[in-house]
């Protein structure tokens, strides 16, 4: 692990500090060039947009131009660590947007005092950008923040955390219940954890036909009941009439277990109190709820899925976020919609139902991979992510009324 440690260290600090830079696309080399650059050609295009705010897509690169904003509240496993701390976070998103998706990206650090500061500063920033991709924001704070933002600001606003974490639960969990001959609206689902990622995974699941009183949600005082008086606004949407107060209330004969919590919390006994066919996203990082061969160890008709790259079924934020904003900036979108998500989930999940590339397997270092148990979602490389999610994202947008373009007719083909 130290050698680990110094490897991530030299990583970012060689040779050259930081994981981004900013390149230039136009030629700079004549004062003929500089003139064109800056002054004085630079003052058409300043008309230009001031006469129409949408010229600025056509003179600038705010189209392709996406923020990655955080306060630092609530960085990866880490905690609470404050803005300047959650940079090499918040640069690494940069360099995925670019790498999968093609899209520049910028990160932001917020200092503030309290929420409204931070969404006035954000808001006021918004017209720069294309899109703006929220990161490691506590809850409750974070929902309050991006509802506020959706409202004031005219361009796609996605706190990854919630829903991006939610598109690849929710795709990969729908695919692991067909494998297990399972129907969604029939699963008895624990969600051990009541965070943001926690609550936006189980209302996608409850959009893809997941019934909300099949669903038991634990936070650290236990099951969330309607007897308990509190609960924030968030839980109390998940709040089960029941009479269950313990893991091992709710864990015995359900179907899936969703950990957005932290390390060890189910013992493989719990894990046997469970229906037949059991499915198991255990995604707390870097250490999930349960190893991964103490579970199978527990049961040998598991499918489980982790956050983490050395295990079969990786949950990955990076498999639908720089795809989404590639298709919803491809159309102008305003917002980013039930609709787009939900798209993104049926195009994840297809992909991985079909044969998979030659060079996905090389890059996977594996040598075959099937629609199955150990496979239920598509590996962070496979090239057919960009292409499906984005155009996917991109008519639902158009059909639900959210974009401001149409897409050219032979749009990622």
């Amino acid at each position: 692990m130290s050698d680990f440690r110094e490897q991530a260290l030299h990583y970012h600090s060689h040779p050259v500090p930081g994981k981004i830079s900013i390149e230039l696309t136009k030629p700079a080399e004549t004062a003929h060039d500089l003139a064109l650059a800056y002054s004085p050609g630079v003052a058409e295009p300043v008309r230009e947009i001031a006469a129409d705010p949408v010229n600025a897509y056509k003179y600038t690169g705010k189209g392709n131009l996406v923020a990655v904003i955080t306060n630092g509240t609530a960085i990866l496993g880490l905690g609470n660590l404050g803005p300047l701390a959650s940079k090499p976070v918040m640069e690494g998103k940069a360099l995925l947007f670019k790498r999968f998706a093609g899209i520049d990206s910028i990160d932001i650090e917020v200092k503030h005092r309290t929420t409204e500061d931070f969404i006035n500063t954000v808001a006021n920033i918004a017209d720069t950008f294309g899109g703006i991709n929220l990161e490691d924001i506590k809850a409750p704070e974070c929902f309050e923040i991006e509802k506020a933002l959706i409202e004031r600001c005219s361009i796609p606003v996605f706190h990854d955390d919630q829903h991006g974490t939610a598109i690849v639960t929710a795709a990969g969990m729908i695919n692991a219940l067909e494998v297990q001959g399972k129907d969604i609206e029939d699963a008895v689902i624990v969600c051990l954890g009541a965070g943001a990622a926690a609550i936006a995974c189980m209302e996608l699941l409850i959009k893809c036909g997941a019934l909300r009183e099949h669903i038991y949600m634990l936070d650290r005082k236990g099951v969330i009941h309607t007897r308990r008086d509190d609960l924030n606004e968030y839980k109390q949407l998940f709040a089960n009439n029941t009479d269950k107060r313990t893991l091992q209330d709710v864990i015995e004969d359900a179907d899936v277990f969703v950990g957005v919590s932290g390390p060890n919390l189910l013992s493989a006994d719990d894990l046997k109190l469970m229906a037949a066919k059991p499915v198991v996203f255990a995604c707390s990082n870097p250490d999930p709820e349960i190893d991964p061969a103490l579970a199978h160890g527990a049961r040998s008709d598991l499918i489980m899925a982790t956050g983490r790259s050395d295990y079969p079924n990786q949950v990955n934020n990076v498999l639908c976020f720089p795809f989404i904003f590639r298709g919803a900036l491809d159309v102008r979108a305003s917002e980013i919609n039930d609709e787009m998500k939900i798209a993104a989930v049926e195009a994840i999940r297809s992909i991985a139902k079909e044969p998979v590339p030659p060079e996905v397997l090389k890059a996977a270092g594996v040598d075959k991979l099937a629609f199955g148990a150990e496979y239920i979602i598509p590996k962070p490389m496979d090239p057919r992510l960009l292409p499906r999610i984005a155009k996917a994202v991109a008519l639902a947008a158009i059909a639900s009324g959210v974009a401001q373009i149409e897409l050219p007719a032979n749009y990622m083909e």
